[in-house]
């Protein structure tokens, strides 16, 4: 019987989703996990382009924030 919601590629070694919790990720780095984890065997080239998607986004977050610590520090100078 087929797991639709845990397939095997989820399940190699440490589930993705236990690594992902026993990290504390939040949703965009849990998505760089997965579909780093998924691509060869499920979504190949689109995979590997979802988790570029997702890397850009957390390297705008980190960004982002590191602005705005910049900006507070600034601002209580």
């Amino acid at each position: 019987m087929s797991d639709n919601i845990n397939p095997n590629y989820y399940r190699k070694g440490i589930e993705t989703t236990d690594y992902i919790v026993s990290h504390s990720m939040n949703y965009v780095e849990g998505n760089i996990i997965k579909y780093v984890t998924r691509y060869k065997d499920k979504g190949g080239l689109e995979d590997i382009e979802k988790a570029e998607w997702y890397l850009a986004r957390l390297k705008k977050d980190y960004l982002d924030d590191i602005k705005d610590q910049i900006q507070q520090e600034n601002n209580n100078g």
